[in-house]
């Protein structure tokens, strides 16, 4: 029985250790890629306003585009920089983006949206 009980506890020391390992190699990546969608999201909300007013302007024309695309961009504006504020601040611990498109400059044609739940990474 003693002779079982040193492998048992090696076996079990390396199945405890190996996926603590295998997060870690990933939890500075993730973390990091946290941060930058933070610091980008916070300081680029200011771009939502021309990128709406260019999709509204292309689906309905010019005439309602630009009224009612710097509307829905000062409240997108509003919510990117928000998200990007908590994403900074949360940073540590690693989630899925909030807002997608995740940058403004990824998919600049496709309206923001928001996503209802907050997951882990």
């Amino acid at each position: 029985m003693k002779n079982m009980l040193k492998p048992l506890l090696v076996i079990s020391a390396l199945f405890f250790f190996s996926s603590q390992a295998a997060m870690a190699a990933s939890y500075p990546e993730k973390v990091g890629d946290k941060l930058a969608h933070g610091l980008a999201n916070t300081v680029t909300g200011i771009g939502e306003i021309p990128k709406n007013i260019i999709i509204n302007s292309n689906q309905k024309g010019p005439a309602y585009g630009i009224p009612v695309g710097f509307l829905t961009g000062i409240v997108h504006g509003i919510g990117r920089t928000l998200t990007g504020a908590v994403d900074l601040v949360t940073f540590v611990i690693p989630t899925k983006p909030i807002i997608y498109p995740d940058y403004i400059w990824k998919d600049f044609d496709k309206e923001t949206h928001y996503h209802p739940d907050w997951k882990l990474q």
